[in-house]
Order: C-alpha cells, then sequence, then structure tokens
C-alpha cells in the first residue's frame, strides 16, 4: 500500500445514515477515516423508521447510534462532532476546516451532508412533521392503518402524492389555492377514487385535521406533502461540485459509482439524489466508501 504524509486517507463528511455507511466501507479497507459529523439528521423528528431491511420499525437514534458503535469499533476510525464550513483542495488531498477552528487533511473525501426540508407555512405543520405529517408514503403510509389521508398541495408535484395515497387509505386531495387539476388529473384522480377539497388550508389542529379558512374542517389520521429542500452544508458548492435539480431542489451531481464532478471527492445520501429514504441512503454510502477505496489505491 502506497503510503501518505496525509493523516486521514479519507474524510467522510456527515455521520447519518450514508455517512456511516460509506465510512464502513473504508474502515474494513484498513484506511485511515475521518468522520466529521453535526448531529442533525433528517429524519430526527421521527419516532420510527421503516422500510429498511432488518431495521423495520426502529427508532431513528437508536439506528444511528448503533451503526456508529459498530464503527468506531474499527481502530483505523476517528470521529470528530462539528460542522465543516470550508473544503478546499490542495496537491495531493484537500484541507477541511470545522467551526471549532480545527483543520484536517485527507486524500479523498465523501460528502453525506444531508439536505434541509423547508416546510410550507401553515399553522400547525411544523409541530407534526415527522409524527403526523410526513413525505414518504413508503416511509410512513402504511402505519395509518388503510385510514384517512389528507395530501396537501404545493404544486403540480403533490399530484403524484395524491395519485399514489389511495394504496394507503382514504385520500383527499387538499388543493390549498396551490395547484388546479385540468379536466385529464381530475379524471385520474377521480379513477383512483381520491376526493379533491378546494380552498386554502388555514391550520392543522388536533392529530392531523384540517381547518381550511373558511371554517370547514377534515378529522385526517395523517398527511402528506411535499417539502422544498436544500443541501444543509455550502462545502458541495465551494468545492465546485457540479449540482443538478430536482423536484423538490437542488442536489449533488454524481455519476454511478458516487463520483462527483470533481476528482476525489464522492457524495452520497439526500443530498446526492431527487428523492431517497435510509435504505437508498446506506446502499448509495456503501457504493461511495468503495468507490473512494479505490480511487485511493491508485491516486
Amino acid at each position: 500500500m502506497p503510503t501518505s504524509t496525509f493523516p486521514n486517507d479519507a474524510i467522510v463528511i456527515g455521520g447519518s445514515y450514508a455517512g456511516l455507511s460509506a465510512a464502513l466501507q473504508l474502515a474494513r479497507a484498513r484506511r485511515r477515516v475521518l468522520v466529521i459529523d453535526a448531529g442533525v439528521r433528517r429524519n430526527r423528528f421521527a419516532a420510527a423508521s421503516h422500510g429498511f431491511l432488518g431495521q423495520d420499525g426502529r427508532a431513528p437514534d437508536e439506528m444511528a447510534a448503533e451503526g456508529k458503535a459498530q464503527l468506531l469499533a474499527y481502530p483505523n476510525v476517528r470521529w470528530l462532532d462539528g460542522t465543516v464550513d470550508m473544503a478546499v483542495a490542495e496537491e495531493g488531498g484537500f484541507r477541511v476546516s470545522t467551526d471549532g477552528g480545527l483543520t484536517e487533511r485527507a486524500r479523498k473525501l465523501v460528502l453525506a451532508i444531508g439536505v434541509v426540508d423547508e416546510l410550507p407555512s401553515i399553522d400547525g405543520l411544523a409541530q407534526r412533521w415527522g409524527r403526523a405529517v410526513f413525505h414518504c408514503p413508503y416511509c410512513h403510509g402504511y402505519e395509518l392503518g388503510n385510514g384517512r389521508i389528507g395530501v396537501l398541495a404545493v404544486g403540480a408535484l403533490s399530484m403524484h402524492h395524491a395519485l399514489m395515497l389511495p394504496d394507503w387509505g382514504s385520500t383527499t386531495f387538499f388543493l390549498n389555492d396551490a395547484f388546479e387539476p385540468d379536466e385529464a388529473q381530475r379524471a385520474a384522480l377521480a379513477a383512483r377514487g381520491v376526493t379533491v377539497e378546494a380552498g386554502a388550508v388555514a391550520r392543522l389542529v388536533d392529530t392531523a385535521t384540517v381547518e381550511l379558512r373558511d371554517g370547514r374542517r377534515f378529522v385526517m389520521d395523517g398527511l402528506f406533502t411535499a417539502s422544498r429542500t436544500h443541501i444543509a452544508s455550502p462545502v458541495a458548492a465551494r468545492l465546485g461540485c457540479a449540482m443538478d435539480e430536482g423536484p423538490t431542489g437542488a442536489f449533488i451531481r454524481t455519476d454511478a459509482m458516487q463520483a462527483t464532478s470533481v476528482p476525489g471527492v464522492f457524495a452520497c445520501g439526500d443530498a446526492a439524489r431527487a428523492a431517497g429514504n435510509v435504505a437508498i441512503s446506506v446502499g448509495a454510502g456503501a457504493m461511495a466508501g468503495a468507490a473512494a477505496h479505490q480511487a485511493l489505491m491508485f491516486g
């Protein structure tokens, strides 16, 4: 194995599911790995995570804590709590700086920096996010018990939610003055058994009751809506990574091996795809870690 004056072979920025998975592949390749984590997981609001084989229904913080413990059992892994505010390329690798004033260097970088959800500005929605208001039917639809499901429109993208969700329960599509389906779309909604309600939403009350501005109330067991997202850290942009625009926001462009447009930088997780979940993030992290290892073999 070629030697290097860099103290780390790879730095993984972000220690949630994708970052843990990437770091694990590098650790098992006996590479020197540093994980820098700000400790803010996207699914921290949810009581349980679903759809990940072997972990279905488990609390997200338990999953993350066990993954971290398993990773740190490898003696070639270090963990640093902090936020990376700058990463720059230098000869042979990269220099990374944290908000605490620490500087670390590595030959390769893996960005698992996640995204932030920008929620619709409706009274009572943020308090229910991850508990009674969701964005992913595959993650939370089954637990609503084939009950009363609302879809809160934020634009044309909400048609996708409204057409999907009848497989999980009786669905009402609240247009919220944000979207007006055309004749063909209304026919498609009717074919799926979706009830359409016009009018702006004033607030959410109780578990998931929708109150319109005209005073009408609709008792729901759960609601789905599409958040806007933005990448949680400016590091990818400052490195010059190319971006793509997805239906809910920009994400880091990667190839099939999770390589970004910047040589030596790999990306995975929600920041590197248009949409995803824990299972997809773990898979992408494994690919990013393996690809970073292969890149280390030759440069």
